[in-house]
């Protein structure tokens, strides 16, 4: 199924007209209805918007072959999320511990409860650590050491 495709039916599911879809994704109804009808894909930040407010995976709308409208949602918010708080390298660092944790399970599929849970932690301790992080080794710490000292 196309992109434009998937975003009517999601949207349509929620019972949102283009004007409310464009209001909470804080896009203009014209590039709603590009989006549906013409398959123009959108920035990687309004993709990021539209599958937030569509309670939809990232996966889902970007990958036409994807038919499970919840694949992947857990780690496209962890990732989100690290990106949002920490920058790029943190998404592509929080990507990577997903891709190592995934592996631990080799091949054993988890139901979708125990898989939310645990990416639910993963991603609580990885930000905790991440925001830990950058007050102890922060440049303002430095300085402020630095200043005092003098």
């Amino acid at each position: 199924m196309m992109f434009g495709e998937k975003l009517v039916k999601a949207r349509l599911a929620l019972n949102l007209s283009q004007f409310e879809l464009s209001e909470k994704v804080g896009v203009s109804e014209r590039s709603i209805y590009s989006y549906e009808q013409s398959n123009v894909f959108p920035r990687k930040k309004v993709l990021v918007r539209l599958a937030e407010v569509l309670r939809v995976s990232i996966t889902y709308l970007s990958d036409e072959q994807e038919t499970d409208r919840y694949k992947n949602i857990d780690e496209d918010y962890f990732v989100d999320e690290a990106k949002n708080k920490f920058g790029i390298k943190a998404a592509r660092e929080a990507q990577d511990v997903i891709s190592k944790a995934s592996a631990l399970f080799a091949g054993g599929e988890l139901d979708d409860t125990a898989k939310e849970v645990f990416y639910q932690s993963l991603m609580e301790v990885y930000l905790e650590s991440k925001a830990e992080a950058r007050e102890k080794f922060s440049s303002r710490k430095k300085t402020s050491r630095k200043t005092s000292n003098i």
